[in-house]
């Protein structure tokens, strides 16, 4: 007999050798109708696992990360074997299990239309009504590859190639004679994924390199009830109306042109407007916290970039001017600002009374981001950053650190994105060393720093290794777009390395030199994204603040014109963003399109109005507010810009 410890503690016997299937059924049939996979002392596990010693056990439900992984990789292997049974000279490559659904990369000749999706989606409903055991089985390295060869996978072949060297086996896994190289785990039987859908085909490189070949990777999702699917498709089609791509541009934030190229928008009045009352609201608010503002050149010499290190770490990333033909000369436009107000520091003497010492920037960037991960104001070539960058002595670094992040955290809850975002640590990757600059020591004495003040300040994050800087460790404020994609918004960085290698040095209380730790910050992040985001989380409707047109005056005749006139130049003079509507359209049709542009309020002129100073108020969302004064109303609207109140 063995003992197999609970989640909850509770210990239970249980014959050696049982399976992982028949401990859960053991502990409750419901529990076991519901179980995806299961840990077993940590491991990931599927239910087919013998158990044969003494062991911690947790069964794995939907509800937990793994689980779903587990049930929408099964999925995915349904969604190969359809294709396969359709189209059998269909080469596979990978099929993983994705947040909110699974794809698969298919090497066809045949495109992927509509129709032929929902031939494929009808083979996979068949799959599943055949309910079909999946066993798991394991080949020696090199008896798998040449199981792949004979079926013609040349993709599978290249990945176990990979391992062969190891010496261990090759996980494979079988359903109604399709086999798939996977390591698991699946659910027991084809027949558990209840309801799926697929939604879109779309190309993709293999291995994500346009080196390679472009293969047609299927997306869809799947949920073990169907009421769940239906309400996670209502969810998408909801995301679909507040797309930022899509929504900005009918709104007439920004637009596009191949004329100037991809990742290069172009920012509309409305875009431009709500762009530069951010910039102001953060730069204002950046100086009452003790920062200084600077401007630094957009390139530089390819020395400066060398002395960085960006030159050997980043160049890919970068717009080189010049091959240094004519006079010798090669430069670069910036991708990020700090060894340019690393000069500014450099620009005199400097001893620990200057410290800390914060420069702020609103930096206009640009990285040569690949074509393929371009979408909108999310990712661009040229963008603008609130960027910053501190620095101070080891023992004022906790706290800076802590006012980087409280500075964020204010942002956030201002623009109404705070309860949006998450934490992750992201550190190096020691087994990638040539990605990053320093020794092991200096990473692990960073890290270790960034880790105690993370423990004091008690913020929920996530570890994301090999997704420092190669500079540094830094926090990463994470925010989600209406379709899941995941970005960072945020980053608070810590730097021991760059001073030392620009020679930035300070004179310590006992007149020894020092070098400074620097901490790397943005406020409120890259603006063209936080607009994309601003545009999806309010679906185009801002809050009055924010609001490129926070006020549209209609005149119902011709004969209120003057009288919308003078209001229209009473709120401007008050600092609103007020206009006029004089066409002659009726009111109805006039409240309509005001209405689509999503403006806050409208203030409708009658000859009642015009005759009694009055304004008659239709607030967004509330329909008609009643007729006031215009004092009253514009006390109402100052108030609500003032307090930057969030609908």
């Amino acid at each position: 007999m063995i003992n197999i410890t609970l989640k909850d503690g509770n210990i239970r016997e249980a014959e050696n050798g049982i399976t992982a299937a028949d401990i859960i059924k053991g502990i409750s049939m419901g529990l076991f109708k519901n179980s995806m996979a299961c840990k077993i002392d940590g491991a990931l596990c599927d239910l087919r696992t013998i158990v044969d010693k003494d062991c911690v056990f947790e069964a794995l439900t939907f509800d937990d990360e793994d689980g779903k992984n587990a049930f929408r990789h099964t999925a995915s292997h349904i969604l190969a074997q359809a294709v396969k049974r359709l189209y059998p000279d269909t080469k596979l490559a990978i099929g993983p299990a994705v947040e909110d659904g699974f794809y698969y990369d298919f090497d066809t000749a045949e495109p992927f239309t509509p129709e032929i999706m929902q031939k494929i989606e009808g083979e996979m409903k068949k799959i599943v009504k055949e309910d079909l055991e999946i066993k798991q089985f394991l080949l020696p390295a090199d008896e798998a590859i040449e199981f792949m060869k004979s079926k013609g996978e040349i993709y599978k072949t290249e990945l176990i190639a990979e391992h062969a060297g190891k010496g261990e086996p090759i996980s494979f896994y079988e359903q109604g004679g399709f086999a798939d190289l996977c390591k698991g785990p699946h659910l027991l039987k084809t027949g558990a994924v209840k309801a799926f859908k697929l939604l879109s085909c779309t190309a993709a490189y293999w291995r994500g390199d346009s080196k390679n070949k472009s293969l047609q990777r299927v997306y869809g999702t799947a949920f073990p009830k169907q009421s769940e699917l239906e309400a996670h498709l209502a969810m998408l089609e909801e995301a679909k109306k507040r797309d930022h791509n899509k929504l900005g541009r009918d709104l007439k934030f920004f637009t596009t042109n191949e004329l100037i190229g991809q990742g290069l928008p172009v920012l509309l009045p409305k875009g431009a407007r709500v762009l530069q009352i951010l910039q102001r609201f953060v730069e204002d608010e950046e100086q009452k916290r003790g920062w200084m503002l600077t401007k630094t050149p957009f390139f530089a010499k390819s020395d400066l970039y060398k002395i960085s290190g960006h030159w050997d770490h980043y160049r890919d990333g970068m717009f080189v001017i010049g091959d240094g033909e004519k006079d010798g000369e090669v430069f670069a436009l910036r991708p990020m600002t700090c060894p340019f107000q690393y000069q500014a520091y450099l620009s005199e003497s400097r001893s620990y009374r200057d410290l800390p010492l914060r420069y702020n920037e609103t930096s206009y960037l640009f990285r040569n981001e690949a074509s393929g991960e371009m979408h909108g104001l999310i990712r661009v070539r040229q963008f603008t950053l609130s960027e910053g960058h501190l620095m101070c002595a080891h023992e004022q670094l906790a706290d800076e650190f802590k006012s980087c992040l409280e500075l964020a955290v204010f942002m956030l809850k201002t623009l109404g994105l705070y309860e949006d975002v998450s934490y992750r640590f992201s550190r190096w990757d020691p087994e990638n060393r040539e990605k990053y600059i320093g020794t092991a020591q200096q990473w692990e004495e960073a890290e270790g720093v960034m880790e105690n003040i993370l423990g004091g300040l008690e913020i929920p994050y996530k570890n994301g290794v090999g997704e420092a800087a190669f500079y540094g460790p830094k926090l990463d404020i994470q925010i989600k777009n209406v379709h899941g994609k995941e970005d960072t918004l945020i980053t608070i960085q810590i730097d021991q390395m760059l001073a030392e290698k620009f020679g930035m040095e300070y004179t310590d209380r006992d007149g020894s030199k020092k070098n400074p730790y620097i901490i790397h910050r943005s406020s409120i992040g890259c603006y063209e994204r936080t607009l994309a985001l601003l545009i999806e989380k309010y679906a185009g409707a801002f809050p009055m603040w924010l609001a490129p047109e926070q006020v549209r005056v209609l005149p119902i005749t011709d004969r209120q014109i003057p009288r919308a006139k003078e209001i229209t130049d009473i709120l401007e003079n008050a600092g609103l963003r007020c206009t006029l509507d004089g066409r002659s359209e009726k009111l109805g049709y006039k409240l309509r399109e005001a209405q689509l542009e999503k403006l806050p309020y409208m203030l409708v002129i009658g000859d009642k109005e015009a005759e009694d100073g009055t304004v008659s108020a239709r607030k967004r969302g509330q329909g008609d507010a009643g007729s006031m004064s215009l004092d009253e109303f514009l006390a109402r609207a100052q108030k609500e810009v003032a307090g930057k109140i969030i609908d």
